[in-house]
């Protein structure tokens, strides 16, 4: 967390900051870990000030900007990382401010709790490296059956744990490939080589639907309380969860009892009447 609909909502909460000027880079003081920042800060103040922001963009669960210099200033809020317009949460956990001009927003911040996220500013030619798809899967929000099945389609793995690898897809985290394998009605367990082309098919259809709905309520906000839209406000995704967290309770669908299993070290929750390891019982959403 934050995942794909976290990261796409503070992306489109930002994209007033295009056409504005950098005019400084600041790191506030912090009592707390620092954060990775690349290049260090002298030479990050010599790559972005007087550029403008041509656009935004996103890398599976990395914010972007493009500057009209042709380098790309990356946030990746990994746990706890926030891209704000206004006031963050707390001012200890400040790591980033740069100050804008020529536009309607006259800062841009970075704040992230746990300080696990990181800023660095890249050439064109190292995003692609880093990022092109040698290194990142297609965007969830883009992906065809084709292209789940080509990367997936082969490995031994449950497709949950699959779902979660970001050289297979980009953006998918736990909290969303449960819901998705939910409205796909494919059991968690089901080993990716086993899936049928119905399955792939449904399981396209289901991370589209789910993504997209996640970004209309600007993602979910859990009980820690930590994601914000660029706003500082709380999405509204969490009251619409199928399955996430719901253990003991009944499944919307079909009414039978939802479960929670441990795969990977991660929490899957998902419903043992409608979620078979056969078939795909695709749903509506």
């Amino acid at each position: 967390m934050p995942e794909l609909p976290e990261v796409e909502t503070m992306r489109r909460g930002i994209d007033s900051v295009v056409g504005s000027r950098i005019v400084a880079v600041e790191r506030p003081p912090c009592p707390r870990k620092p954060i990775s920042l690349t290049p260090a800060l002298p030479s990050l103040r010599k790559r972005l000030v007087n550029h403008k922001i041509d656009r935004t963009g996103r890398a599976g669960k990395r914010v972007v900007l493009w500057l009209t210099s042709g380098e790309a200033l990356i946030f990746e809020p990994r746990m706890t990382g926030l891209v704000l317009l206004v006031d963050p949460p707390t001012t200890e956990h400040l790591r980033l401010r740069l100050r804008l001009s020529g536009g309607p927003q006259t800062e841009l911040l970075y704040w992230d709790r746990r300080g696990l996220g990181n800023v660095h500013c890249l050439s064109a030619k190292a995003f692609g490296q880093r990022y092109g798809l040698a290194k990142l899967g297609p965007d969830a929000l883009d992906i065809t059956a084709e292209q789940f099945a080509e990367r997936l389609g082969s490995s031994a793995r449950m497709i949950k744990v699959a779902l979660l690898d970001q050289r297979a897809v980009a953006g998918i985290g736990n909290l969303y490939a449960v819901e998705i394998l939910h409205v796909a009605g494919i059991h968690p367990e089901r080993q990716c080589r086993l899936m049928s082309d119905a399955q792939w098919e449904a399981l396209t259809a289901a991370t589209h639907a789910v993504l997209s709905e996640a970004i209309r309520y600007e993602g979910s906000t859990l009980s820690d309380g930590t994601y914000r839209n660029a706003l500082n406000q709380v999405g509204g995704y969490q009251n619409e969860h199928r399955v996430y967290n719901r253990a003991g309770e009944l499944c919307p669908r079909c009414g039978g009892t939802i479960q929670r299993v441990v795969h990977a070290q991660r929490s899957t929750f998902f419903c043992g009447k409608c979620q078979t390891k056969r078939g795909a019982n695709t749903g509506s959403i």
